[in-house]
């Protein structure tokens, strides 16, 4: 395990309405739930507030005086009143429930959208875990702060102003004493909410580091299992989840300190209101109703100031959450259609080159002042050392990244011309390390083509050599593969993602160490049903063995950038250059593995008394050097 590379945004500013106002927006087209729930809790805190005056009343008005008329009518419109309270809890909590499962779907597919769109570079340098984070944890902290945070917000305030109301309409002056709070309150709130917001940022940061750990220590498993790195990783985890834990503790502690506080103003205005309104009762000024309703809505009032706090920690939360989640909304692809772009339907024709130049570091330049022409239907091979460019060479066709100057034109016009999806639509690529989605053979076969009929399907499997051992598993082509292909051998999944490429009947064809997990034999028969599909294609390779590239029409040696060899596997073996010492040595390479498999052999069979063999035919013994 290691730390990620990617550095995130620091969020470091001051609270604004901003966000808040971006996090609303997301609710604008559920209006009419939004209406409705709001409608419902404003139902329920005015019914609240009103419940304690109403109390009053049956003091003042019906067991003080013993009136029993009065008393049977106050109780009759304070249970028609809870009827009405109850039916307006259930619709909110309904309301409200509902709402928070739309609004993470709206978020959810949005940024599933987006994420379709951004470019290759994107996802480069943005791990996984951080994409996670964005998506599961801080979508869900964003319904919840506009579906229940919006609720009690409403609530805790609908009841403070309300209360109010009633404590002006029973003694306007006590009223003004508890307003007078008020200022106090919102003063420690800004405080307390400007130090929550610090440590609530820092959580969300280092939760996505977890994250992404956790995602990098799952995948890399046998990596981790090889080189024995659990303990290692064990105290690196431990060091972020400890100071995680730290971050958390301290956020949560300064959450808890305001309720302590808010006690304190609560007990010194009750304290206030008996020592004033007792006064006011023995000169008439007050009731003893009055005086107990006071005392209930400063109690009352206390628990939505609270309530508003508990909201305000929470709402700091979702604000960094918000502003990780629009971080990744406002992210743009590098690679757009310009302006005017057309669409192609058929990408048939010559690929070319021009003064190409490529990097994805200014200082270190991939490809230099690149040009090379390719006439439709070529099968060109791209060998020589790592980092030289040949991956880059067949990531500028696809469009994944796009030339940082020059152009590549396709049917003699600059590929930028066209849309990217059309470009892409058009094109079959097979990649060193196959990936496969959950599901069947069948369905991730149909994946590049959805309308395939089965019969067209197997004979892709067929051409790509899958076929065989697809019909040698218990259900076939109706086999799952499991996430990411982990029920299938690496062998399998590239012969599967062969065959998805084949379906597709792409204009251009790129495989990029296509069969570097499968065996001679296999990819002898894959190499001879690709010659058909490469016939209707134009095709760049990129393999290891430089066996399996022999046939192609060019052999391009790209290195440091450029193309220093190419030619055709007779012509580059004459000119024995760069080309005749690699195909040579790796030759060397495979004659030496088997004579080593032969001796192995002999030695085997000549302990037994019997002449050696492999699976039941003779082994001539490789000729000396």
């Amino acid at each position: 395990m290691s730390d990620f590379h990617y550095e995130e945004e620091e969020f470091t500013s001051q609270f604004n309405g901003g966000t808040l106002i971006r996090i609303l927006q997301s609710v604008r087209t559920h209006w009419k739930w939004v209406a409705g729930f709001m409608i419902c809790i404003a139902g329920v805190s005015a019914l609240e507030s009103f419940f304690t005056y109403l109390g009053k009343r049956i003091v003042d008005d019906a067991i003080i005086p013993r009136n029993q008329e009065a008393l049977v009518q106050l109780l009759g419109l304070y249970f028609a009143l809870t009827f009405i309270f109850v039916v307006l809890v259930f619709c909110f909590i309904f309301l409200a429930g509902v709402l928070g499962q739309r609004v993470r779907y709206d978020l959810r597919k949005k940024v599933f959208e987006h994420l379709q769109g951004l470019s290759f570079s994107y996802f480069d340098k943005t791990p996984v875990g951080w994409i996670m984070s964005r998506v599961v944890s801080d979508t869900d902290r964003m319904a919840d702060l506009v579906t229940w945070g919006m609720l009690d917000v409403t609530w805790a305030t609908m009841n403070i102003v309300v209360g109010l109301f009633f404590m002006f309409t029973i003694n306007w002056q006590l009223a003004l004493i508890v307003m007078a709070l008020i200022p106090f309150l919102v003063r420690v709130a800004i405080w307390f909410k400007t130090k929550i917001l610090v440590e609530y940022r820092e959580v969300r940061k280092l939760n996505s580091k977890i994250t992404g750990t956790y995602n990098e220590n799952i995948t890399g498993v046998r990596v981790v299992k090889a080189l024995r790195r659990e303990e290692g990783n064990l105290k690196e985890f431990d060091d972020l989840t400890s100071t995680m834990y730290r971050r958390a503790f301290r956020a949560a502690w300064l959450s808890a300190l305001f309720l302590p506080i808010v006690q304190i103003i609560s007990a010194v205005a009750i304290g206030a209101i008996l020592w004033y309104g007792g006064g006011q009762v023995s000169i008439g000024g007050m009731t003893i109703g009055g005086i107990q309703a006071f005392i209930a809505y400063i109690t009352f009032m206390m628990w939505p100031v609270q309530d508003l706090a508990r909201v305000y920690a929470e709402m700091q939360q979702a604000i960094a959450s918000a502003e990780r989640f629009f971080s990744l909304m406002d992210a743009r692809p590098d690679i757009q259609n310009k302006p005017g772009a057309v669409t192609v339907t058929d990408m048939r024709g010559d690929i070319e080159f021009e003064n190409v130049t490529f990097y994805y570091q200014p200082e270190k330049p991939v490809l230099r002042d690149f040009s090379l022409k390719v006439r439709q239907g070529e099968t060109i091979a791209l060998v020589g050392p790592t980092g030289g460019g040949k991956s880059t060479t067949v990531n500028l066709i696809c469009r994944f990244y796009e030339p940082k100057d020059g152009s590549i034109r396709i049917n003699g016009r600059d590929y930028r011309d066209y849309t990217l999806e059309s470009i892409q639509s058009r094109l079959g690529v097979v990649l060193q390390t196959p990936h496969l989605f959950s599901g069947t053979i069948r369905e991730n076969l149909r994946y590049g083509r959805l309308n395939a009929t089965d019969d067209e399907i197997v004979e892709a499997a067929k051409l790509a050599g899958a076929h065989d051992f697809i019909i040698t598993l218990e259900k076939g082509y109706d086999e799952q593969v499991g996430e990411g292909g982990v029920l299938l051998s690496t062998g399998q999944k590239q012969l599967i993602s062969l065959a998805r490429a084949v379906l597709a009947k792409p204009d251009i064809f790129i495989m990029d160490e296509a069969t570097s997990s499968v065996d001679t034999l296999t990819e002898a028969l894959i190499q001879r049903g690709m010659e058909t599909l490469m016939k209707q294609s134009t095709s760049f390779i990129i393999a290891h063995r430089l066996s399996t590239i022999r046939r192609a029409d060019r052999i391009l040696v790209i290195e440091n950038g450029g193309i220093s060899e190419m030619g055709s596997h007779a012509e580059l073996m004459r000119q024995k250059g760069h080309y005749y010492s690699l195909y040579t040595r790796q030759f060397r390479e495979e004659q030496a593995l088997r004579r080593e498999h032969a001796f192995d052999v002999l030695s085997t069979d000549g302990e037994n008394g019997s002449a050696p063999h492999t699976n039941g035919r003779p082994v001539p013994l490789p000729a000396g050097d």
